[in-house]
């Protein structure tokens, strides 16, 4: 075996994903969706409301990161359930622009089974490549 195959990750043929719309990701139990300085800019002018407004109203502060807040439920604040659509999905933050291509998804093919058992588009659609997955990856480590 060459030694450049050994260092391949586990998925080094790609993976399937399509996103289904489903809204699994925004909804369910607590958690933390993190957000830095230009995506509560961005954010904000989305929805047309300063900077300081959208921080009081939509942002949490955990420790010195700042994560949006949820609904009691669990939901994020900005997926509207009764349409099952995120109101600002064009700005949406890189957390969410990354699933299901986090670390902690792709640690083993356990854990990648785990995301394809609660994700409706993981393991369905085109494959995603090597080099794609690892850009989506180096965007941020969750």
């Amino acid at each position: 075996m060459s030694e450049s195959k050994r260092e391949q990750p586990w998925y080094h043929e790609g993976l399937r994903f399509r996103c289904t719309g489903c809204g699994g990701c925004c909804t369910g139990a607590p958690g933390y969706v993190w957000v830095n300085k230009a995506e509560v800019e961005a954010l904000a002018a989305a929805i047309d409301i300063d900077v300081e407004q959208f921080e009081k109203r939509y942002v949490r502060m955990v420790g010195i990161r700042r994560s949006l807040v949820e609904f009691p439920n669990g939901d994020c604040v900005f997926f509207d359930s009764k349409r099952r659509v995120c109101e600002v999905y064009d700005v949406r933050p890189r957390q969410c622009r990354t699933w299901p291509f986090w670390r902690s998804n792709l640690h083993t093919p356990e854990s990648w089974d785990e995301t394809c058992r609660n994700c409706p588009g993981a393991s369905r659609g085109p494959v995603v490549p090597l080099e794609k997955i690892r850009s989506q990856m180096d965007v941020m480590n969750v």
